[in-house]
Parts: C-alpha cells; sequence; structure tokens
C-alpha cells in the first residue's frame, strides 16, 4: 500500500534517502560507535538494504536468515527451462513512484521493463474488453474528487477515515451497485483480502496520488530476484548465515545477544530486526517487549495470497498487456511473461482471501482446470494448451504466514506506531510498517531507515 501524501511532505535525508516510516520510532536510539557489530534478522530485501547501507559507511555487520536462501517474499521462478520464461511466485511489480527501488536498480545496473496491463472484466459469464467497457460517468467525476480531496485532509480527518472499512466509505458516497462490485473485486487485489477489512483510510491513501497504474508499472527485466542477487553480492555471501532460526534475543546495558534454533549464538551491539510480525512475536524476547508492541503485533494480520501460473503452449490472448478481474474462484488473471519471448506464455492466477484458501487446497490439476474454466468463457478451449503449472500459497509459508501486512479498521494510526517502536538496541523495519507498505519499496525504504538511525 502506498501513504504518497506523506511521502510527498517528507524531507530527504543527508544520503538522499526518503524517511518511510515515523522518526518517533528512531526517538530513543543510540547511535553506533567506531568499531561496533550489528545483527540484522532477515535476508529479504530491507535486511540486505540495510546491510548494503552500513556497508557503504564501513560498519561490521552479520546476516541471519531462517530460510535456506536469500530474498524472502521475493521469489522468481524459471517455470520453463528451454525458453527461461520465469515468472514471479512474490513481489511482483516496480511503481513509477518507487523512487528508491528505482535508484538502487540503476546503482546495481539492472533494468526494469514495462510491466503495465491494460483492464479487461469477466463477471456473470461476460467477458468485457477495454474498449467495450463503459464505466459510470458521474461516480468516475465524483470518485476523482473524493482522491484529490484526500491529499488536503487534515490528520483528524484522516483518523476518522480510519476508522471505518473502505467497502462502508464508498457505499457512504454513494457508489453504484456495479462500480462498487468491481471495486471489490480490482481492489482487494492490492489489499489481498476483501475490501471490508481494510480501513477507509488504507484505502483512498492507496490510490490517491498514484501513478496512472496504480503502481503496477515495471519489473526487473530477467526477475525480480536480480535485485536480492545483485544486493547479496554486495554485502557479501560471508556477512549471510542462512537457516538459522533465531528464537531468544538477550539485551543487556552494552550489547545484545541472539541464539538460533540449532544452538549458535551471535553477539552484537546493535540489532535491525526486519522480520515479519508472526516471526516477531515467536522470539522470546529478554527484557520482553514493550505490552502494547506485542498487543499490536497480535492483531496485525498478513493477506491470504496464492499465486498461480499456468504455461501454455501459446498466448492465445494475443493483447500482450492483458489482464483480466473475474468473480470466478482464480479472482485475477495478468500476462506475467510479458516482455518475454517465444510462442509460450504464462497467465498468473493472483486469488486473495477465503478464495486462495479454497484455492491453495485444490491439486495442480484441479487448479489447472478451475484457471482453464475461467478462461474458456473468453478464450473457448484452454486447457489443451496448458502444458504446467506451478503456484505458492504465501499463507502457509512457515515464516510469514502472509503475504503482507493488511490494516484492518482503526489499526493504521492504532497499531503500526507501537509496531515500530524500536526497543533498547533493537530497531524494526519491513515492508509492514512502512509508508509503501505491501511493496519492495517500503521494505527497501524501511532497510534503509533503520540503518541510518543507527548511524545518527
Amino acid at each position: 500500500m502506498q501513504r504518497r501524501n506523506f511521502l510527498r511532505k517528507a524531507g530527504f535525508l543527508t544520503t538522499g534517502a526518503l524517511l518511510s516510516h515515523s522518526t518517533q520510532a528512531y526517538q530513543n536510539v543510540t547511535p553506533i560507535q567506531k568499531g561496533d557489530h550489528v545483527l540484522i534478522l532477515g535476508a529479504g530485501v530491507s535486511g540486505l538494504s540495510a546491510a548494503y547501507m552500513l556497508q557503504k559507511r564501513g560498519v561490521a555487520y552479520t546476516l541471519l536468515e531462517a530460510r535456506s536462501r536469500t530474498g524472502g517474499r521475493i521469489l522468481t521462478h524459471t517455470i520453463d527451462k528451454d525458453t527461461g520464461l520465469h515468472v514471479e511466485l512474490g513481489a511482483e511489480w516496480v511503481g513509477a513512484s518507487h523512487k528508491r527501488l528505482l535508484a538502487l536498480c540503476k546503482e546495481l545496473d539492472l533494468e526494469v521493463e514495462d510491466h503495465s496491463f491494460r483492464f479487461y472484466s469477466l463477471l456473470q459469464g461476460q467477458y468485457t474488453t477495454p474498449d467495450t467497457y463503459q464505466p459510470d460517468v458521474a461516480w468516475d467525476k465524483k470518485y476523482k474528487g473524493l482522491l484529490e480531496g484526500f491529499l488536503t485532509k487534515s490528520e483528524k480527518e484522516k483518523k476518522r477515515l480510519d476508522k471505518i472499512d473502505w467497502w462502508r466509505y464508498l457505499v457512504s458516497q454513494g457508489i453504484p451497485d456495479r462500480e462498487l462490485e468491481i471495486r471489490e473485486l480490482n481492489d482487494s487485489t492490492d489489499f489481498g483480502e476483501s475490501i471490508r477489512n481494510v480501513s477507509a483510510y488504507s484505502g483512498i491513501s492507496e490510490y490517491a496520488g498514484s501513478s496512472p497504474n496504480n503502481e503496477m508499472d515495471f519489473k526487473i527485466k530477467g526477475g525480480n530476484t536480480q535485485l536480492i542477487e545483485k544486493l547479496t553480492e554486495k554485502v557479501g555471501t560471508d556477512k549471510i548465515l542462512k537457516n538459522k532460526k533465531v528464537t531468544h534475543v538477550y539485551q543487556d546495558n552494552k550489547q545484545v545477544k541472539v541464539t538460533c534454533k540449532d544452538g549458535t549464538t551471535y553477539t552484537g551491539h546493535k540489532l535491525i530486526c526486519t522480520l515479519p510480525a508472526v516471526a516477531v512475536l515467536d522470539i522470546q524476547w529478554n527484557p520482553v517487549l514493550p505490552e502494547l508492541q506485542i498487543e499490536a503485533l497480535q492483531q496485525l494480520q498478513y493477506a491470504r495470497i496464492i499465486k498461480s501460473s499456468v504455461l501454455f503452449t501459446e498466448r492465445f490472448w494475443k493483447d500482450e498487456a492483458l489482464s483480466i478481474v473475474s468473480d470466478t474462484l482464480p479472482h485475477y488473471f495478468f500476462h506475467t511473461t510479458k516482455n518475454q519471448p517465444g510462442p509460450k506464455g504464462v497467465l498468473t492466477s493472483y486469488t486473495i482471501g477465503d478464495k486462495a484458501h479454497i484455492f491453495s487446497r485444490l491439486s495442480t490439476k484441479q487448479k489447472i482446470s478451475r484457471i482453464c474454466q475461467a478462461l474458456d468463457t473468453a478464450f473457448g478451449d484452454t486447457e489443451s494448451l496448458a502444458e504446467t503449472a506451478v503456484y505458492y500459497y504465501w499463507a502457509d509459508d512457515a515464516i510469514t504466514q502472509g503475504a503482507y501486512a493488511i490494516y484492518d479498521v482503526n489499526q493504521w494510526y492504532g497499531i503500526r506506531e507501537a509496531i515500530a517502536q524500536s526497543f533498547k538496541h533493537v530497531v524494526f523495519a519491513g515492508e509492514h510498517i512502512a509508508e509503501w507498505q505491501g511493496f519492495m519499496e517500503g521494505a527497501i525504504q524501511t532497510g534503509e531507515d533503520a540503518a541510518l538511525a543507527l548511524l545518527g
């Protein structure tokens, strides 16, 4: 999610990195001293970005990663070894407004390519193309006015929006039934759950001031995992210890000691924790985290999302920029191999919430069948062209238990500050506390912010 109004008003730090979450989280942080060693929990893009910032300043660090790989929720998969076609089972998009991520790609000599799509719909058995879709003109005008008006709202007004859900707010503004159905289906792909589970503040701030494509603009050429590989190279593979699930964190007046499940221990002067909420709660902290912080972490939910990519022997959909929002079980489709050469192609189904859980329990064959059944309405027989499929259900992920955080009613202003609050020698980072929450951009910015806070 994006908090663009905040980002427009925020000033640049001396390093050029945007402050992506409240400075209140760092009020009690004592800067590191010469010779200090920093421990970083998590070698996803947030942890790697923090390490890269420290590496530039000559600060010693060690990253502890619970998985057997780096990258966290960035996960590129080659679905066809013969052609090299690849898909993203995790983070997909680089937004036009994601300035720090774009700058980092340029710095690391990574090319981004167009990954924007055109809007098709498949509702109640009717297939609608961009050329035939007729929006409600009156509502469209009013909705644009609501987005523009949000940018000038006071903090008090924004907090009031946080107390109701996005669905209820749209209804209160007179949204027509047809437009409400489309917004429910379309917006839920951004949040990962029904818009009834999203605060109106989170909903409207997601789209106010967005790029024309709602930040679905680019991806990294060759796969988003290339960002992880480049950062790993810069940070140093010898500094990253894998299969290190942290079980205990002990702090005294001078240092912090971390114990892992395999019995190994590591000591540092400061710690940057980039772990998702469930992983933070799984650690025994001594002294214990503040009660308000624990309660906030326990309240934060993560979106249930399954990405299911089907490889087809031909690109029968013709339009390379195809995306379809539907009321079927597979929910949303897009051409994820856009700009990748060859006759074969992949359509990815992006399924959220209860639908995602149901879909995850189907066999691979059943998943392909349900996806093709939905597509058949628009394209005729498609299952005979399906070659294979790959999928990942993030709610079953042992580390995150969800794709990314989702802020429900009364939570953005209610719990985010508590989750982000530093604690003794520990500072926190990750997409779940970022202004650009839910994106790689947010993970990067908070990782950098945490490092900068320690640097003073």
